[in-house]
């Protein structure tokens, strides 16, 4: 066993690695940006080490700086958790070459499961179904369209280096193609150094569902349970649970043995996942593996007694797999991001003015957050991960339910409110949600915008608030009423406020982030709502659109630069 590790992440998931760690005796080395100085990663550390500032290009990616801190802490092993340089077999390299253990797969493995063009080849050589697909990469329009040509539509586009609901889009009709391929490979460049892109058929009315395997050195593979992670919004986790509601238990069994024949077959070594598409009773599909821990590691925890980063630890040292693990009960963890569904999931980076979570039997919280810390915009927006677990999946609602009620998040938005419309769903308690039923049923979950990030006034055509009131959540519906308008209430005008909006003319930045790309240049002509710059914030790509038709007069801003909260982009002229 070690006796130093560092841990090259941030947030709620270097806290919790921390801690095991702890429980081990082993001494916990944190890293940390500028913009992390006083999280509780750092501060509850036994050592810690700043490697930049805040753009994680200049400190969390930054892969000398991170071996150099590893080196000078004395530290014996490194632990990546998920995200930033968890899946980089490059990284995982160096590490070795510096004399450190890195706590993972082997590189060769990473290199084969990261590249989602291969990881296929690979599966059907383990006699793992996947989904029809391109053969490799599509470099080009005419490539896309002969595929689309064969297997109809719709399709999906997918970055072959990367995952997490990065670099995907899906296409229903042919004629968005071309855009889809083009922003799927930026996004795929910017998130994995690896634009390209393939095709998949896409599978409308599936589910997702992913199986927990771990290896050890010895070549012994094993199968944790799986989870089903189908409540999604535009590919992106919000809930997950286990066991997988209405799954058969043959197809249970066949999901587990084909994970873990590939994980096998690709002499996979420490925890990792694989994901499959569930199309109904004997319809499973291979999809990716992701050769790192899981945000949603911790319901496989409740429902097995294991400790998923101990084991991470333990193999890493060359210790056994473990066997003869019996799942009891039923869990499910929501994701409690710092983003506002009414605002198309816009992140909402700031100071958390009051901070209360839930507790209560069978009820966990892993956050890296605390009562006036300040969310950064520089990373994801997740604020906490709320865990329930209870003997049954009925219970496991109930207890859900009763434990959302129980935050008190002040200063930031969230999605507190809507995970709560959805798990009280009909189509949720009867376990009937598919990947695609959240897009297609938002409408009926978003209640109002929460407050407007720009001018701190609430979205004008609000119907529905969710007001806390004495630690008591309600939701009021409003209706429109007979009074006149000179007896609404008077607001301080937004030009005194800061982040003002200015004119309509003015197209201002709704958040702080990176410039992905500029649509236009001086003098062009502009549609209502057509997009004009893409902003990168909190590892999410938000439009910046045109609030009305009109022609660009001036652009303010260069692709690359970071822009703060009501910054000005772009001027137009009608």
């Amino acid at each position: 066993m070690f006796g130093k590790v560092l841990i090259a992440n941030r947030g709620e998931i270097a806290l919790r690695i921390l801690r095991t760690l702890r429980e081990l005796g082993i001494t916990a080395v944190s890293v940390y940006s500028d913009s992390d100085r006083d999280a509780r990663f750092v501060l509850e550390a036994d050592e810690a080490y700043r490697i930049g500032p805040p753009p994680a290009g200049e400190s969390y990616l930054n892969q000398p700086a991170v071996i150099e801190a590893a080196i000078r802490s004395g530290s014996q092993a490194l632990h990546p958790g998920y995200g930033f340089l968890a899946e980089n077999a490059d990284f995982a390299d160096r590490v070795a070459a510096a004399g450190l253990t890195f706590i993972g797969p082997r590189p060769e493995s990473m290199r084969l499961m990261g590249d989602k063009i291969a990881a296929r080849k690979a599966a059907m050589a383990a006699g793992v179904p996947v989904v029809p697909g391109t053969p490799g990469p599509v470099r080009s329009l005419d490539g896309g369209k002969n595929f689309v040509a064969q297997h109809g539509l719709p399709v999906l586009v997918k970055a072959g280096g990367g995952g997490g609901g990065r670099g995907i889009r899906v296409v229903d009709d042919e004629s968005n193609l071309g855009a889809a391929l083009e922003t799927a490979s930026r996004e795929a460049k910017t998130y994995f150094s690896n634009p390209d892109v393939y095709l998949e058929r896409f599978y409308e009315g599936a589910r997702h569902i992913e199986v927990q395997v771990a290896g050890d050195a010895n070549g012994r593979v094993v199968a944790w349970g799986e989870r089903d992670c189908s409540t999604q919004r535009r590919r992106q986790k919000l809930i997950e649970e286990t066991p997988a509601p209405n799954l058969a238990a043959v197809d249970r069994a066949e999901l587990l043995e084909a994970a873990r024949r590939l994980a096998e077959s690709a002499g996979y070594m420490s925890v990792g996942t694989v994901e499959f598409l569930y199309a109904g009773l004997g319809q499973f599909f291979f999809l990716e593996m992701n050769t790192r821990i899981q945000v949603e590691h911790t319901i496989t925890e409740q429902v097995t007694g294991l400790d998923l980063i101990r084991e991470s630890v333990r193999l890493a040292s060359g210790e056994p797999a473990m066997t003869a693990i019996e799942p009891r009960g039923h869990s499910i963890e929501a994701r409690i991001n710092a983003e506002d569904p009414a605002r198309g999931f816009q992140p909402g980076p700031g100071r958390l003015e009051i901070y209360r979570e839930p507790g209560g039997q069978g009820v966990r919280i892993d956050s890296g957050v605390y009562q006036g810390f300040t969310i950064p915009g520089d990373y994801d927006s997740l604020i906490s991960k709320l865990v329930v677990h209870a003997p049954d999946r009925e219970q496991a609602i109930a207890k859900l339910l009763r434990a959302l009620r129980g935050y008190h998040i002040e200063g930031v938005p969230s999605t507190i409110p809507l995970i709560y419309r959805i798990v009280d769903s009909a189509a949720f308690r009867a376990g009937e949600v598919k990947t695609d039923w959240l897009d297609a049923h938002l409408s009926e979950f978003v209640g109002s915008a929460q407050s407007d990030p720009v001018s701190g006034e609430p979205a004008a055509d609000a119907r529905a608030v969710d007001v806390e009131v004495n630690g008591k959540r309600f939701e009021v519906r409003l209706f429109d009423s007979a009074v006149p308008k000179a007896a609404s209430v008077t607001r301080t005008p937004a030009s005194a406020r800061r982040g003002s909006r200015g004119s309509a003319n003015q197209i201002v930045s709704p958040m702080r982030g990176t410039v992905l790309s500029i649509s236009k240049s001086p003098g062009d002509s502009v549609d209502a709502d057509e997009r004009l710059v893409v902003i990168e914030a909190m590892k999410m790509e938000n439009d910046v659109r045109a609030s009305h038709a009109g022609r660009v007069k001036a652009v303010h801003v260069n692709v690359g630069e970071t822009v703060e909260t009501g910054e000005l982009l772009l001027e137009l002229e009608q």
